[in-house]
């Protein structure tokens, strides 16, 4: 539910009433002529109307992208019921001014100075237009008007919150995030620009920078139950779930009906565990809105379907057809292609993830498979046997940390969950640090390992978030899958440190990455063909890393060798981390532990042998995948 920045269902439902009340009040005056006539709008029927623009949108204190779905809504709904398209464009002109008046557009100093050295009618057209080219889906147009906005007057906070949005929906992340910046750094109390900013963080994968300009929203209007969700999101996708379920119980205190709020307590509750609580909370909130579709969809992930769960599905199609933003649909899409999954239908399955994808390519960056290369390229020249070598300066000689890394979908949450059933060992999930540290010094770490300054800040750093999650086991897991690309990094740092890395059959790998619903960062999930090159990619830096790694700290895990020997396999691991043998470690589906992937139903039942040639299924669809099938180790 990253993206509710986008979701706009509150306003959109106000934008319908609005049009249905004017058309009421219209034909009860017959002040306005339909189906083709032409007439102008009462006065009395628009000041109604005015009036309770006033009421019901006024106190929802709107942000932009929510003030454009509400004048949309109101639009095609006139234009649904026969009103001609020139007294629509008349009305909706007349409701966006009012909610621009609402909402302050604009009213920081910089655009008063602009009103009076050239008048105010150009730059509120500007604003207006801008506004209902976003209602339009006109997102190129909009920026259009908004850089002209700033053109005129480059300390315009509002027009460069307007540019950020437009760019953000065209899916330029990188620009939309310097105009919400700049538009803080001319007015730092801009509340919606805060907001903003941490809708794009969250959409690049950004989560934990997301979090300060929430935490500043609040400060600067703690009322502001939107922030305090998004915060509450950020949080659960960062696993920090009872600072999470603090931000959505205070929203509800604020809000008891607040759908986002009840879909992010039952979220929590299923990566606790508790799935009949998870169940309880999505009931709640589709009691409040029965078209809630993260709380609809959200059901399908508590449980295996089977056929019995036909209304399950028949429900699902009908919210999936109701108009939800792309990324809404997109979630509902995946949630159908599991259930058409669990029951068989692998046809109708395969046709409702690829929908799923195409949806959530709309909400991501183009995936780059040269930048990608280059990467790759650049690791394997940086790190060779000879650079990360032998005893460096400042480094750490410390066991205490484990990683379990590999493709997404791999394995890795199985295996941290048995190492996690050991009572001398924990899992602390999927830990930011050491992606978040190459990003910060990517310029030196790129070129080769970190000099003993940085390798000393990094082992004092990490060691300090271990110790933090887990002060006294004597291993903690870090199963970031992703940090297999970090591998050269790491060892420099912490050179006994173990690594276990799981091989799954590539098919199945890249197929599982295609059928579920990543962040919009993990871009390279969202197309076959990208997902091949990705893999290859992988591969080739994964063997680099095993001619130039210790023999002794690399641990190669087959995923279905221990899928077909659990207890062989178990056995390994736990050795292989220098932990006596502890038959625990067989019955991890019993063990308590917050799992925050994909796989939090799954690593609660025993192992099961469905998820290995699962690919086998789909081999008529998948032809770009194939290619990976005979050129992998078995």
């Amino acid at each position: 539910m990253l993206l509710k920045w986008f979701n706009a269902r509150e306003a959109t439902e106000v934008g319908s009433a609005l049009a249905d009340d004017f058309l009421q009040s219209a034909s009860r005056s017959s002040g306005t002529r339909r189906q083709g006539t032409r007439s102008g709008p009462q006065g009395q029927d628009l000041q109604k109307l005015l009036r309770r623009v006033d009421r019901e949108a006024g106190p929802l204190k709107l942000n932009l992208i929510k003030r454009a779905a509400l004048a949309n809504s109101f639009k095609w709904r006139l234009l649904e019921k026969g009103v001609e398209q020139q007294l629509v464009d008349e009305l909706t002109h007349a409701l966006v001014l009012r909610l621009n008046q609402a909402n302050s557009v604009p009213s920081d100093q910089a655009a008063e100075g602009l009103r009076r050295r050239s008048g105010s009618r150009p730059v509120q057209a500007l604003h207006t237009r801008g506004n209902e080219l976003l209602a339009r889906g006109g997102y190129a147009e909009a920026l259009e008007c908004y850089q002209q906005l700033v053109n005129l007057d480059s300390r315009d906070a509002v027009a460069r919150n307007g540019l950020g949005t437009a760019l953000a929906q065209l899916t330029r992340f990188n620009e939309a995030e310097d105009q919400f910046r700049r538009a803080i750094g001319i007015r730092s109390g801009f509340v919606e620009a805060h907001f903003n900013l941490a809708g794009v963080l969250q959409s690049r994968g950004r989560l934990d920078e997301s979090e300060l300009p929430l935490r500043r929203a609040l400060k600067l209007k703690p009322s502001y139950i939107d922030a305090r969700v998004s915060l509450g999101t950020s949080l659960r996708l960062l696993g920090r779930l009872q600072e999470a379920r603090d931000c959505y119980e205070q929203a509800l205190r604020a809000a008891p009906r607040n759908v986002q709020a009840l879909v992010g307590t039952g979220q929590i509750e299923g990566l606790e565990g508790r799935f009949a609580e998870a169940e309880a909370a999505y009931r709640r909130a589709l009691e409040v809105d029965p078209g809630a579709s993260y709380a609809w969809s959200g059901l399908v992930w508590l449980r295996k379907m089977t056929p019995a769960d036909g209304a399950w599905l028949k429900r699902a199609e009908e919210i999936a057809a109701t108009g939800l933003t792309p990324i809404d649909e997109s979630a509902m899409r995946f949630a159908i292609g599991k259930y058409y999954d669990d029951v068989g239908d692998f046809a109708r399955a395969f046709r409702s993830y690829q929908r799923a994808n195409e949806l959530q390519k709309l909400a991501a960056e183009p995936y780059d498979r040269g930048a990608r290369t280059r990467f790759v390229d650049d690791l394997i020249r940086a790190y060779t046997s000879e650079t990360i070598g032998g005893t460096r300066a400042g480094a750490s000689d410390s066991m205490r940390p484990a990683f379990v890394v590999g493709m997404p979908r791999s394995g890795t949450t199985l295996v941290a969950q048995i190492i996690h059933s050991h009572p001398a060992a924990r899992s602390a999930g999927e830990l930011a640090f050491w992606p978040d540290a190459v990003h910060k010094h990517a310029a030196t770490l790129r070129q080769g390992p970190p000099d003993e300054a940085l390798t000393r800040k990094l082992a004092t750093g990490y060691r300090s978030v271990l110790a933090g999650r887990f002060p006294d086991p004597l291993r903690v897991v870090d199963k970031t899958p992703f940090n297999s690309d970090h591998l050269g990094v790491i060892h420099s740092v912490f050179p006994k440190a173990r690594i276990i890395y799981l091989r799954r059959d590539p098919i199945d790998a890249c197929l599982s990455c295609y059928f579920q619903a990543f962040l919009p960062s993990l871009n390279f999930t969202m197309d076959l063909s990208d997902l091949a090159h990705y893999y290859q990619e992988h591969r080739r830096l994964m063997d680099h890393w095993r001619r130039v790694l210790p023999p002794e700290i690399l641990l190669e895990v087959p995923y279905a060798g221990l899928i077909g020997a659990q207890e062989e396999w178990s056995r390994r691991i736990v050795d292989f981390l220098g932990l006596p043998w502890d038959p625990r470690c067989l019955e991890f589906h019993r063990t308590e532990r917050v799992v925050r992937t994909a796989s939090y139903w799954q690593v609660r039942q025993p192992i099961y042998k469905d998820s290995v040639g699962r690919w086998r299924n789909y081999e008529k669809f998948i032809g770009p995948l194939l290619d990976l099938r005979d050129r992998t180790p078995a």
